[in-house]
């Protein structure tokens, strides 16, 4: 267990600014430096405040719309004792400080930024609140106790005497805290579980929020890439003089993943990539098509009963002594991120050293990625994280920064990188097509065994080549593959276990005696990485889809079914009965309609969902989706109803239109004409409601998706009585 007092240092700059750090095990301290030109004291800090009476706080989570930006803020702000809209929020530079101490990465995913942030950054908040009281305290020659800190002043015990934060940070700087740092009760928040506005609401807003795609620099250039249609294809030769010849053209040569065409416009140089023609040497690309990889994962789960990820009792013997044994099988196809700001990225390398300015999830590993394909080392490689206009884990995989990188290093510009809607399409890192083969005994209504074996490919395996690099950043690069290759070996003992392919099987919550979870590994070539919720959105559709099965099949209601299998599983139980009473399960649906209902816990919250569906003129449209969620503590909640209405309505996508198919290794969709999103027009009632917790805060970003799915299957067969295995839905399945 970390002292309270282990997780701080405070130190005091030149300029009387008082900063205060993280020191988390395992990490070095965060190099500061005093600027005697300006005055300044500039450190790579958690939090900083100024003779002038400003605060700032460095935000280590990147802000992609999922509100680490006022939530991690707000947690500063109620120990402070000040206004959230009074702290002025930094991106976190690429230091071991702001590494997840999940994932030992400076990355933000998983849903884990309030979780891992929930403690810490009070504790910082209050531990500079104190000082500032004692600081005060001297001045005026009374008892710290008696003195209030409020609105950014301390308060004097005569409650009219006050002095501001600013005047106090050069004495404050000195004064020694002993002891726990005690954190305010939930008695005497005044922001924490308040109804917030997002601090950066206006900035969104008004057009002065920078995202990646908006970073503008001087004599700036602009690059786009043409990439093999099929993954694993290598350039042979391309016309280059031809192209070269163009206006504006600044030049034209082969990079790693591809051929590069810079110009002095953005529409100059696509349209000098229309010129362009490529000799592509296929030999080692990929040749399949969906059928073909399901006909892989079919075999391999024959040949491959699959390693167990949990076993509990006999399923076996369950089967052999059961009345019945319901078997199935369910698919579901690769996915695009289709994140709206697509990808993009600017690099100016100068003075042997390159500056990245990139909407990333991960600016460590975009460090490692712009030194993996220069002459450079990480630390000559400084990343500048901007607004990510989406990221749902597709800005984890840092290609694009490799692709700047690869490319200003050979200009004396800077360049900016930009992806067409057509590239970010055919050229993703996908959600991994998956295979689900599901048993399960009955005797009677009551379920007796439980099978699961789950076929498909690990991220890790994909995500690894940056990752161990960026753990050991001081590593010779000619070691970053023997890295990744000793990650994946000591997987589960000296690194994290992959839980991408098994998580949402592996918690199966429903109480019976006999669990049987596998996981075949196998895997036909696809790029892949995380996914908005990733393994919880396939397996949760398997998971409670098959349940829904097993409900009609024990003659049982689908919900009551459920609720019985729960029962000593309060969390569950009371999201799972607040999602039936606010859908009005008890009563009958509205003529035409059905309803269905799933219940998932993915990253630590507990939800619920009931969907309300029809078919309308050959078409399924979704009426209505109710939410109960249960996500510990909650900060502000508004971001959490936002992200859960934002992961239903992107988990309805997925189940209506969701899947990208392969023809000869190459990629079929290109934009969102036939990728499409769900549009305003089709979008439900969505109403959601927050199961109160005094437990520690868990993620909301994600959890929203993995439920929608099978509810709205389920709800399908309770309207035309046919069960859909695969994804996506089907109105005349």
């Amino acid at each position: 267990m970390i002292n309270r007092r282990d997780f701080l240092k405070v130190s005091a700059g030149a300029s009387g600014g008082l900063v205060v750090a993280m020191a988390l095990p395992g990490c070095a301290g965060v190099q500061t430096g005093y600027q005697a030109e300006t005055g300044e004291w500039r450190p790579d800090a958690w939090l900083e405040l100024t003779e002038n009476d400003e605060i700032y706080f460095t935000l280590a989570r990147v802000e992609m719309g999922q509100g680490t930006y006022t939530g991690l803020t707000t947690l500063i702000a109620e120990e402070l004792a000040v206004a959230p809209e009074r702290i002025t929020p930094r991106f976190a530079p690429v230091a071991p400080e702001y590494r997840n101490p999940l994932y030992k990465l400076q990355l933000t995913g998983g849903s884990t930024s309030v979780a891992t942030s929930w403690e810490p950054l009070r504790l910082a908040g209050a531990e500079v609140r104190l000082m500032l009281v004692m600081a005060a305290a001297r001045i005026w020659e009374v008892d710290p106790s008696d003195c209030e800190a409020r609105n950014g002043r301390v308060v004097h015990p005569n409650g009219i005497d006050s002095l501001p934060y600013g005047k106090l940070v050069r004495l404050a700087a000195t004064e020694v805290v002993r002891g726990d740092i005690p954190l305010k009760p939930p008695a005497e928040w005044q922001y924490i579980g308040k109804q917030q506005n997002r601090l950066d609401a206006h900035a969104k807003s008004t057009g002065t929020a920078v995202y990646g795609i908006d970073v503008e620099l001087p004599d700036m250039v602009y690059a786009v890439v043409s990439r093999s249609p099929r993954f694993g294809g290598r350039v042979k030769g391309f016309n280059g003089d031809e192209v070269s010849g163009m206006p504006g053209v600044l030049g034209v040569f082969e990079i790693e993943r591809g051929v590069a065409v810079v110009a002095d416009r953005y529409w100059r140089a696509r349209k000098a990539q229309k010129v362009l023609a490529i000799d592509w040497d296929y030999s080692d690309a990929l040749s399949l098509s969906n059928d073909q990889v399901f006909a892989s994962y079919r075999e391999a789960a024959d040949e491959d009963p699959g390693v167990s990820e949990r076993s509990e009792g006999s399923f076996e013997n369950a089967s052999e002594s059961a009345e019945r044994v319901v078997e199935v099988e369910y698919t579901q196809p690769y996915l695009a991120h289709a994140t709206l700001e697509p990808m993009n990225a600017t690099a100016w390398y100068r003075n042997d050293q390159i500056e990245v300015w990139a909407p990333t999830q991960a600016p460590d590993l975009g460090r490692i990625a712009a030194a993996r394909v220069t002459d450079l080392r990480p630390d000559d490689v400084t990343i500048h994280t901007t607004f990510l206009g989406g990221g749902f884990g597709r800005r984890l995989t840092q290609d694009y920064i490799e692709e700047v990188a690869a490319v200003a290093y050979r200009m004396d510009r800077p360049v900016k990188l930009i992806w067409s809607r057509e590239e970010d399409t055919r050229h993703d890192v996908y959600r991994p097509a998956m295979l689900h083969r599901l048993k399960a005994s009955l005797s009677g209504n009551e379920l007796t065994g439980w099978h699961h074996q789950i076929v498909g490919p690990q991220i890790l395996d994909w995500y690894v080549r940056n990752a161990a690099p960026a753990q050991y950043p001081w590593a010779p690069k000619f070691m970053y593959n023997t890295l990744g290759k000793v990650g994946l070996m000591a997987e589960g003992i000296a690194t994290p276990k992959d839980h991408s392919a098994i998580e949402g099987a592996i918690e199966y919550p429903y109480a019976v005696a006999n669990i049987d979870v596998r996981h075949t590994h196998t895997d036909p070539g696809v790029p892949i990485s995380w996914w908005r919720s990733v393994g919880y959105s396939h397996n949760g559709f398997a998971v409670e889809t098959f349940m829904d099965e097993l409900a009609h099949a024990a003659g049982e209601d689908p919900y009551r079914f459920r609720r019985r299998l729960v029962a000593s599983e309060p969390r569950h139980l009371a999201v799972l009965d607040r999602a039936a009473e606010m859908a009005g399960w008890d009563k009958p649906a509205p003529e035409g309609r059905a309803r269905g209902v799933a219940l998932v816990r993915s990253f630590g919250t507990y939800v619920g969902q009931v969907v309300e569906a029809s078919i309308e003129n050959g078409a399924i449209r979704v009426h209505k989706v109710v939410c109960a969620v249960d996500c510990g503590q909650v900060i502000n909640p508004r971001i959490v109803v936002d992200q859960i209405e934002g992961g239903i309505l992107f988990g309805l996508t997925a189940a209506l239109y969701g899947e990208i198919t392969f023809a000869n290794g190459e990629v079929q969709q290109s934009n969102f004409h036939d990728y499409p999103l769900m549009r305003l027009y089709e979008r439900p009632e969505v109403e959601v409601e927050i199961i109160p917790s005094t437990a520690s805060p868990t993620g909301v970003g994600e959890p929203g998706v993995p439920p929608v799915l099978p509810a709205l299957g389920n709800a399908l067969f309770a309207l035309t009585g046919k069960r859909q295995r695969t994804l996506p839905l089907k109105a005349d399945a």
